[in-house]
């Protein structure tokens, strides 16, 4: 979640924002804190979906192991839902955002005085990077996740699960 969170951060600040200094506190911390809270409610997600799908499916995938797939097609279309589950807060945040709804932070720069243009600017930025951020963090949490549910002989570790 961190890794994820900083790395699309710190390519944000540098590449698009391009503050003097890259890590300007008025432009790094709202940034990263809005980086943070919106990967982790992405990387619980998809590992909360991840954990129960395994757990409700164990007999099928211990069957397809059995027949001879590897552990990353037994649980590929579990692993494709925890994604979609993960990510499916970003994406309906960017839908509704300026026609249901008019996020926070658009809201309190046009509050502050900053033109209205500029304010929506910023705000598709940020949806995009959370976007980004999240979903970078969702599939590496998703791939680390998926990997620690089995040994490395590919069997199921039903221990690592919780019923």
């Amino acid at each position: 979640m961190f890794l994820s969170s900083f790395t699309v951060t710190v390519l944000t600040l540098t590449v698009v924002i391009g503050p003097n200094p890259w890590y300007a506190p008025q432009y790094a911390i709202p940034l990263l804190g809005m980086m943070l809270g919106n990967t982790m409610t992405g990387v619980a997600l998809s590992l909360d979906r991840l954990t129960e799908a395994v757990w409700r499916q164990r007999a099928v995938i211990e069957n397809r192991l059995m027949l001879g797939q590897t552990w990353q097609e037994a649980v590929g279309g579990i692993r494709r839902d925890a994604m979609r589950s993960g990510m499916m807060p970003s994406i309906n945040a960017m839908a509704a955002a300026g026609i249901v709804s008019l996020p926070g932070m658009m809201t309190g720069q046009i509050l502050a005085g900053s033109p209205p243009a500029v304010a929506v600017k910023y705000q598709i930025l940020v949806m995009l990077t959370i976007t980004v951020g999240t979903g970078f963090g969702t599939l590496m949490a998703v791939a680390w996740g998926s990997r620690r549910l089995f040994d490395e002989r590919e069997r199921l570790r039903l221990d690592r699960l919780s019923g």
